[in-house]
Order: structure tokens, then sequence, then C-alpha cells
């Protein structure tokens, strides 16, 4: 058996709830319209930035008089305003801490922007853990292709066995399991539950389980 010598994180959602903040910034700027979002499909089946999709269902909804670029100044200050005060998930800080302990290397492989994943991370002091960002403006394809998690496997200089994956939607698993890596899955509060089966370890919360107790499952089922 392979030791287990990184930990490769997906950051919206996982690292950080900011899947919340972006669907409450969403909902906040149909409200200024008179208007309430629909919800269902807003999450896409993918990573990678889908504002373009967006900001044009709301320009039909509203009409004539849309002004897209005054819609997306006020979305994204109230989402910075709200951002100022998030931190990292339930139970995330424990996680990197026992990981600092156990001398495991840690990566984030993210579908998002080096300029939107880097400066949070900074924002809450957490940069410096990871020795390896690998995002999604590096790379061709967002997840659920493998790109950005070969990508930080190769500036990690170890192999798929060597490493896991923490991912929290369906399309992250895949994107870990087509990279060869073992993925643990900790649900968003979008997506249903029996969509991440193929998960190799699934948890209601990293606050839940100890990071030891999660790598000894993940090494049991394999």
């Amino acid at each position: 058996m392979v030791a287990i010598e990184a930990l490769i994180f997906d950051f919206d959602g996982l690292l950080m709830d900011t899947e919340t903040t972006l669907l409450d910034s969403w909902r906040w700027e149909w409200r200024q319209h008179g208007l309430t979002l629909d919800e269902s499909g807003f999450f896409a089946p993918h990573g990678g930035d889908v504002s373009d999709l967006r900001y044009a269902e709301l320009a039909r909804a509203v009409g004539a008089g849309y002004d897209r670029a005054a819609s997306h100044a006020r979305r994204s200050a109230y989402r910075e305003e709200v951002h100022a005060a998030l931190g990292l998930a339930p139970g995330i800080a424990s996680w990197l801490a026992e990981a600092e302990r156990r001398g495991l290397r840690l990566a984030v492989a993210s579908s998002s922007p080096s300029t939107w994943v880097r400066p949070h991370l900074e924002r809450t002091g957490d940069l410096a853990r990871f020795e390896v960002l690998a995002c999604g403006d590096e790379v061709a394809g967002h997840k659920p292709d493998p790109a950005v998690y070969q990508l930080a496997l190769s500036r990690l200089g170890l192999s798929p066995e060597q490493a896991v994956a923490f991912e929290d939607s369906p399309h992250g698993v895949d994107a870990a399991h087509a990279a060869g890596l073992r993925c643990v899955a900790i649900p968003n509060p979008f997506t249903p539950e029996s969509s991440y089966a193929h998960a190799d370890v699934l948890l209601p919360s990293a606050a839940t389980t100890i990071l030891s107790e999660v790598l000894s499952r993940v090494v049991r089922v394999h």
C-alpha cells in the first residue's frame, strides 16, 4: 500500500462556503429589480464561471433598461461585504492543523482562478499552509475535466496513489477520479446526497470526523 503524502482540496464549497454566498448574492440582485430568482439548475454540473449566462437570464427578466455593469458592481459589492466575515468551513481548520502535525503536504485544486482563491486564503491567514495552488485559469478544462488535479499532482511531484482529494460536488469527484485520485466528498447543501455514490468516503461535514479517521476510511475502501 502506497502511503498518503498529500491532501488536495477543492476551494469553493469545500474549504470555504462561497457557494452559499454566490447564490445569496444572486437572490439579492434579483430582489433589487422586484424579482425572484429561479434557483432550479442554478449550480452548473461543471466547474468554471457561468456568470454570463446568469446575467443574460436576469437581463431577459428585467427587460429594457437593464444595466449589466451596474448590476454586476452592485452584486459584487454585496458579496464582498458578506465575504469579509467568511472563514473556513466547519472542521476544515482542525483538519489542516492535523495534517500539518502529521507532516502531510497540502494543495488546492480549484476551477476558480487564482485571483479568486489566493486572496480568500490570504484574508483568513491560511495561504501559507498550502504548498501548491492549481487553479482554473491555468488549465484548459474545468471539472469534471481532471486537468486541475493533474496540475496539482505535477507540482507536488506525486503519483495519484500518494494523495487524496476532497470535494463538495459530484463533478469534482468525477474530476478527482479521472485523475486517478481517491476522493472524500462533503456534499454541498444544493446537491442531493444520492449524487455522491461514487465518492470513496462520504461525510456530512469536516466537523464530524477527525482527519486521521477519514484517511483510515480511505485506506480501508481500497
